[in-house]
């Protein structure tokens, strides 16, 4: 009989990265290249994207995401999510991690990768106002909202249920990857972020739809293996009791009656995936062997 701790350890790594080994070949790749890329392991932005939270902050950027009726269009008309949601999930963490830990050219190569993807994806949408629109996914209303929902997602979950970094270095720092994605003049403050955040629902830009309500049940009720169901519920809960009470609103969200109990609950299960994924994940080794070997060849 299989170990059943191999068994559910296999199983999450396959979750994440779609190999059950944890070690997709583009992760090996990441030690190659001929500079330290745009992320020291001093960064914010290796603490955060290095901790469990990001978990967590997945789930708040999805439901995030999903309020804005054009980035919603992009998905509900190009994405294979209902199909495929963990080849989706896969296909976003290359990308995250190549960014984070990779060359500049990986990181780079990524992001170009990421753009002619998206050269297919446009279509019509009816915005926050009732107006009919046309959508590219290349349109810097889009590109910025997808950012800045992303990056308040990872700072957010991470403040509430990791340990703390610098919230004006992390946004300064990951807007180069916002450049890297076309984001004309990103935020670089904590604060400008979430006001911009703060307008598009000051402007009425954001809605929640029929579509809103099933991509919001498909994220409720992810199609994951039986052993991750029960951590799932506790990190959904997490992902809804971190939104700002205006989004939560908006969604038709309540938060947990228990929120102290849900902070503790998500932290133990964090902590059980971080002994089922590995306390030091291969793209972080990798970058790590990366930078040694670049030192090494400059003494």
């Amino acid at each position: 009989m299989a170990n059943p701790f191999r068994r559910w350890s296999a199983e999450l790594k396959q979750t994440f990265t779609g190999d059950p080994e944890s070690r997709p070949e583009w992760v090996g790749r990441l030690a190659d290249g001929d500079d330290a890329g745009y992320f020291p392991p001093s960064s914010a932005v290796w603490a955060v994207h290095g901790s469990t939270t990001t978990i967590v902050a997945g789930v708040r950027a999805l439901l995030m995401q999903a309020l804005h009726p054009g980035a919603l269009a992009g998905v509900w008309d190009h994405s294979r999510f209902r199909e495929d949601p963990l080849g989706r999930l896969a296909g976003t963490i290359r990308w995250i991690f190549t960014v984070t830990y990779g060359s500049t050219g990986a990181a780079r190569a990524a992001s170009a990768w990421v753009s002619r993807m998206h050269e297919s994806v446009s279509g019509e949408f009816t915005d926050g106002h009732g107006v009919a629109r046309s959508y590219s996914a290349a349109d810097p209303e889009l590109l910025r909202w997808v950012h800045i929902a992303f990056m308040d997602a990872f700072l957010s979950a991470n403040q509430r249920y990791g340990r703390q970094v610098d919230g004006d270095a992390y946004v300064r720092e990951w807007a180069q990857a916002g450049r890297l994605m076309g984001v004309a003049a990103p935020p670089e403050s904590e604060a400008a972020m979430r006001t911009e955040l703060r307008e598009w629902h000051r402007r009425g830009e954001l809605r929640a739809d029929a579509r809103v309500r099933e991509v919001l049940a498909f994220i409720r009720n992810p199609p994951l293996p039986g052993s991750q169901l029960k951590g799932y519920r506790v990190i959904f809960s997490a992902a809804v009791d971190s939104l700002e009470p205006e989004f939560r609103e908006l969604l038709g969200l309540r938060r947990s009656r228990f929120p102290r109990l849900t902070r503790a609950g998500v932290r133990v299960v964090l902590g059980i995936v971080r002994i089922g994924l590995g306390r030091v994940r291969p793209s972080e080794q990798a970058a790590l062997r990366r930078i040694e070997r670049l030192r090494t060849a400059s003494r």
